[in-house]
């Protein structure tokens, strides 16, 4: 079969699982997308999920999609947060 994989790191077309309770080694303003599912509703329970938004702001650039699959209570919550960071 053909190597892909040149083609998937150039068009950034990988994905990953991770742990928002360890630091994210990476550049600031890396991604273009990032997809959330049930992630504030997992983390509600154990910290203050303004601090993972403020981690998602640095890691997107600028005119970046964030996708936020949650229970209605948490995306009312997180709008009001991510309207005070003057997202759209």
């Amino acid at each position: 079969t053909p190597d892909t994989l040149p083609i998937i790191y150039e068009r950034g077309l990988f994905d990953m699982y991770y742990d928002w309770c360890k630091s994210f080694s990476t550049y600031h303003r890396s991604y273009d997308f990032l997809y959330v599912d049930y992630l504030f509703s997992r983390l509600k329970k154990m910290y203050n999920f303004q601090v993972v938004v403020v981690e998602i702001d640095q890691i997107l650039r600028p005119k970046s999609t964030l996708i936020v699959r949650d229970t209605t209570e948490i995306i009312n919550e997180l709008e009001s947060i991510v309207k005070s960071m003057n997202w759209e």
